[in-house]
C-alpha cells in the first residue's frame, strides 16, 4: 500500500508568470489545491522536498497531505509539469480527497517469476503494452504497483487483464474489454528459422505463361 506524504507548503499571494519565476528562483514550486467544492488554494513548496517525493516512484498514486498555516489538506496529486529541457518541477496540481474517497490512479505493474515461463525460458521476450493500469479504488488503498504472475506463459501467450489478481479494493477503470497488457514474442532468430521453413508454396513465383507481345503486319 502507498504511504502517505506530507509536504509543508505556503500560501501564494502573488499570481502570474513573473511571480512563478521569481519563486523557481528562490527554490519554490508554485502549486494548487482544488477540488471537494471548496475554493482553489494557491500554494508554494520547496522544490527539494518535492524532488525527493517524486523519486520515490509512487508520488503520483499517494496520499499527500498538503500542510498550510496548521492545516493540513489530504490530496491525490493530478499533475506535474516539468522543464523541456533541465525536467525541474514546474508546477503541481493537487485534488482534495476524503479518506475514503474513490479515486482513479495509475498504478505500474511488476512481472515476477519469469523464470517459471517457458516461452522466457526457450528465449522469447516479454513485450509489455501497458507498464501502467489504471485503477479505482478507496484512497485508504492505492497499492504500489500490480504484480502478474508469468508462470506458464510461452511464446505467443498474451496476458490479459482478466487473468490479473488486482489488489484488494481495487478495479480496473476500463471494464468493457479484456486488454492486453504484455505478449511473449519469439526471439527473431526464431523467426528467421520459421521463414527459412515456408513451404514453396507460399511464395508468389511469376507465371511463366505471360502473354506475347503482339506482332505488328
Amino acid at each position: 500500500m502507498s504511504e502517505q506524504l506530507t509536504l509543508p507548503a505556503e500560501r501564494r499571494d502573488r499570481a502570474g508568470k513573473g511571480a512563478s519565476r521569481a519563486m523557481r528562483r528562490e527554490g519554490r514550486v508554485p502549486a494548487v489545491v482544488y477540488g471537494a467544492k471548496e475554493e482553489p488554494l494557491s500554494i508554494h513548496v520547496e522544490e527539494k522536498a518535492l524532488v525527493k517525493m517524486l523519486n520515490t516512484g509512487h508520488f503520483m498514486n499517494s496520499v499527500v497531505m498538503v500542510e498550510v498555516g496548521g492545516k493540513a489538506n489530504r490530496t491525490l496529486p493530478k499533475d506535474v509539469q516539468f522543464h523541456p529541457v533541465t525536467d525541474r518541477p514546474l508546477h503541481v496540481d493537487f485534488l482534495r480527497i476524503s479518506e475514503h474517497s474513490k479515486v482513479h490512479v495509475n498504478v505500474p505493474v511488476r512481472f515476477v517469476n519469469d523464470e517459471a515461463a517457458p516461452g522466457i525460458k526457450r528465449g522469447g521476450v516479454l513485450n509489455v503494452v501497458r507498464h501502467e493500469l489504471e485503477l479505482v479504488c478507496d484512497a485508504s488503498q492505492m497499492p504500489d504497483d500490480v504484480v502478474i504472475d508469468l508462470t506458464g506463459y510461452d511464446i505467443g501467450d498474451s496476458v490479459h487483464i482478466s487473468a490479473v489478481t488486482l489488489p484488494e479494493g481495487s478495479v480496473s477503470a476500463i471494464e468493457d474489454r479484456d486488454f492486453t497488457i504484455a505478449t511473449i514474442v519469439a526471439p527473431s532468430g526464431l523467426k528467421s528459422e520459421a521463414d527459412q521453413e515456408a513451404p514453396a508454396d507460399a511464395v508468389p513465383t511469376v507465371s511463366d505463361e505471360a502473354p506475347e507481345a503482339e506482332q505488328e503486319g
